[in-house]
């Protein structure tokens, strides 16, 4: 597909002048020891992460700034400042001590997205402990695999929530408190290693002395789902907030006056890096809003709190396109500057309909859960190319590797998508999975999973990840660039693209299609589509087969679940499906 790259303008006639004025002398020049500088470390070289995004700022002016504006989904609203998160942190690092927590022990939240769980995770970091954020929408099995897996300790959740505990208690032996929040005021018993959250806060004490721990020691650990055996644990030390303070910065381009909000779930990494760490070390304020996805509900977000730099996931601007332009319209979008996403490539159109829609183009980037951090983006100081995941971050170094993972392939040549491993805020390991940690690297490469190209100019472009790449008459086909071609149609809101066994070509292209309101499935339709994949398309390339759906698993973290939608297709067993969004 060709799309003309969407020129970034004169910085001089920006609104707000980048962090980032030179990407190629800051890539000549760029030291992770001068982002080192720019922090707060204890002596011996030791960190904690929660002192960098909340306590170092209450020695400065930026004390009393707000730092997080909440919104529930019924538009109950409250405020804090960076002292209140402090002090409000260091009651609960009391009252986890008190409860016997140490260093190194996890400790989890299982809640929807209220102030407590912010508070609690960064009491829990506070203390030392290793914090894990799950989704509130997780059922019983899904948080039992967890908890078990790395034996937690502390669980926090809500009245509305413990009873899906209860269904596995016994099967949580390491599990000696479950601390519960109990905002609505529902009656509960405090029965089975529960305590109120209320009643802890009373009465501990807002000084706390931080453990100051080391730059290695683990700090967070989030549970990604694979296609069959149970979720991995990855881990990330504290050593990682240099990571989420320089691609804050640089990437997202957070400056003192902006009022952020990234729309990710902090069971989501990037609800953490980007909804906790990032902003917060950089001491900026943030909007968190505590309902779901709604077109009208999230523009009100913006429009109530003049959000200026919005960061969300492909999907969920896939589902703002098919709500309606008229939506957005209604709602004053000005004060936005930058918007960014991520979490699956952002398609084209989406780039585009940004463009036209809400007056600023998207700004895709790319990385994983393993990474900790951004890795590859666009950045405000160049040309955005529609479809592609953009360059390197300064320090990083990427490369597209043959079949063998061996050696680099020239430019427009397919391969593995690696990074130079010793970036911060890379995984430090899998918990107790050490042999599948040291099968993600190759020598000098961490091995992403993800197949992508590298162009003349170095912006790299997404192909699929490696067990998604479809192998049709000996044509290796990415489903997302099938994907992007089936979404530009009028009549498609979303898409997923899948192999299927065929015994002449290997396998075939079959596409997953649901409609945007107002269309209806209809053979001609599907004959409409096939013909405009047709004109975008290789004719390998092109779905031979169109299956229309109402909506698509996708997780909680805004992917196609494609492995999911080749499951079903095949009657093969689905795996962990714990992150599907609902």
């Amino acid at each position: 597909m060709d799309y003309d790259p969407i020129k970034k303008g004169k910085i001089d006639e920006m609104p707000v002048q980048p962090n980032l004025l030179d990407y190629e002398r800051a890539k000549e020049e760029f030291r992770w020891e001068d982002v080192k500088k720019e922090l707060d470390w204890f002596d011996g070289g030791k960190i904690n992460i929660a002192y960098q995004v909340l306590d170092r700022h209450i020695k400065t002016p930026l004390r009393d700034k707000i730092a997080l504006y909440w919104e529930s989904k019924d538009g109950e609203s409250e405020k804090y400042s960076f002292l209140d998160l402090s002090k409000l942190s260091n009651r609960f690092a009391n009252a986890l001590r008190k409860l016997g927590v140490r260093k190194g022990d996890r400790v989890f939240t299982y809640m929807d997205r209220t102030p407590e769980q912010y508070i609690s995770l960064l009491g829990g970091l506070k203390v030392g402990g290793v914090i894990g954020p799950l989704f509130s929408a997780f059922g019983p099995d899904a948080v039992k695999d967890r908890l078990a897996d790395c034996e937690a300790r502390v669980l926090i959740t809500t009245p509305k929530l413990v009873n899906a505990i209860h269904e596995v208690l016994e099967e949580l032996p390491a599990l000696d408190t479950i601390i519960i929040v109990n905002r609505s005021k529902t009656p509960y018993d405090l029965e089975d290693k529960k305590v109120s959250y209320e009643g802890l806060m009373d009465e501990a004490s807002d000084e706390f002395d931080i453990e100051k721990t080391d730059k290695e020691d683990y700090a967070i650990i989030h549970y990604t789902s694979g296609t069959t055996g149970k979720p991995k644990g990855v881990i990330h030390a504290h050593e990682a907030i240099m990571g989420h303070y320089a691609t804050a910065r640089y990437v997202l381009d957070l400056h003192p006056e902006d009022i952020y909000w990234c729309t990710a779930d902090p069971g989501w990494v990037t609800g953490t890096s980007y909804g906790i760490f990032g902003p917060w070390s950089n001491g900026i304020s943030q909007v968190i809003y505590g309902g779901g996805f709604g077109a009208g509900a999230w523009y009100r977000v913006i429009a109530k709190y003049k959000v200026t730099v919005w960061y969300t996931a492909p999907t969920a601007i896939r589902m703002l396109m098919k709500a309606g332009d008229s939506v957005a319209n209604n709602h004053d979008l000005t004060s936005l500057r930058y918007t960014c996403s991520v979490g699956e490539p952002l398609n084209p159109e989406a780039v585009l309909w940004g463009k036209d829609v809400i007056g600023l183009p998207f700004h895709d980037n790319w990385w994983q859960t393993e990474t900790g951090c951004i890795q590859i983006a666009n950045y405000p100081i160049q040309d955005i190319r529609p479809g592609s995941m953009g360059k390197p971050f300064m320090a990083v170094t990427a490369a597209i590797l043959d079949d063998n993972c061996e050696k680099e392939v020239p430019p427009g040549q397919e391969g593995h998508l690696a990074l130079k491993a010793g970036w911060p805020s890379m995984f430090r390991t899998y918990w107790n999975k050490k042999e599948l940690y040291e099968s993600r690297f190759k020598g000098e490469w961490y091995i992403t999973g993800d197949r992508a190209t590298m162009d003349e100019e170095g912006y790299f472009w997404f192909v699929g990840r490696a067990d998604d790449v479809i192998n049709t008459g000996g044509h290796l086909v990415g489903p997302f660039e099938v994907e992007s071609a089936l979404i530009e149609h009028p009549a498609v809101a979303e898409a997923g693209v899948i192999g299927i066994p065929d015994p002449l070509v290997m396998e075939v292209i079959k596409a997953f299609v649901s409609l945007k309101d107002g269309h209806e499935p209809s053979d001609e339709l599907m004959r409409d589509i096939k013909r405009f994949a047709r004109k975008k398309l290789l004719a390998a390339a092109c779905p031979r087969q169109i299956e229309f759906v109402s909506g698509l698993p996708v997780t909680k973290s805004g992917k196609i679940m494609r492995r999911l939608l080749k499951a079903r297709e095949l009657g093969l067993p689905e795996g962990d499906t714990s992150t599907l969004e609902e």
